[in-house]
């Protein structure tokens, strides 16, 4: 008798746990949601991540420039592999709010201590990359602020207090030496 009585005991209080855990898991699925083009603006920040290479710098390379005067001109590669001792890597990402992520690579190829090669993507040269980076702003226009006469008799003129003038005191007739004396 004890038996049925623990063991209906213990039907009764896992169906009071899981009904609760059921209903709340199913109440979740009628939350209303945000709809992100119609109720909220979003602000994402203009990120560049990565090393910024620019036409006019992969033009400036040659074949048979050294590692140091490549580095020099287009920084530390983001990619330098131990496996691909004779391939730097540059790569950077321009991501603004409406617009779809650019991302660009350049391969720096080399023999020995010598620019071999250089192959990648068509690069934007430093004036339109500085233009992508600055944002339109909306003109908003400034509304005119004006105050009517009846409204500025509302607040009392500011009473202006003369100052007094400050005693003159006297000038001493020496100064302290700026140095200690020597001994």
């Amino acid at each position: 008798m004890k038996k049925q009585i623990l063991i209906s005991l213990r039907n009764t209080l896992s169906l009071g746990v899981a009904v609760p855990f059921l209903l709340a898991l199913l109440s979740a699925c009628s939350l209303p949601r945000l709809n992100v083009a119609t109720d909220a603006i979003l602000y994402i920040p203009e990120v560049v991540q990565g090393n910024f290479v620019s036409r006019e710098q992969k033009e400036f390379l040659k074949p048979g420039m050294s590692r140091m005067q490549v580095r020099e001109v287009l920084g530390t590669p983001l990619v330098a592999s131990v496996f691909h001792e004779q391939r730097w890597d540059y790569v950077f990402t321009i991501r603004r709010q409406g617009v779809p992520a650019q991302s660009f690579s350049l391969s720096v190829w080399f023999k020995g201590d010598v620019l071999d090669r250089v192959s990648g993507d068509e690069l934007p040269s430093e004036t339109e990359f500085v233009t992508k980076l600055v944002a339109k702003k909306s003109s908003t226009k400034v509304p005119v602020l004006e105050a009517k006469e009846e409204d500025l008799r509302k607040f009392p003129a500011p009473v202006r207090k003369a100052d007094p003038a400050p005693a003159a005191l006297p000038l001493p007739s020496s100064y302290p030496p700026l140095e200690p004396a020597k001994r």
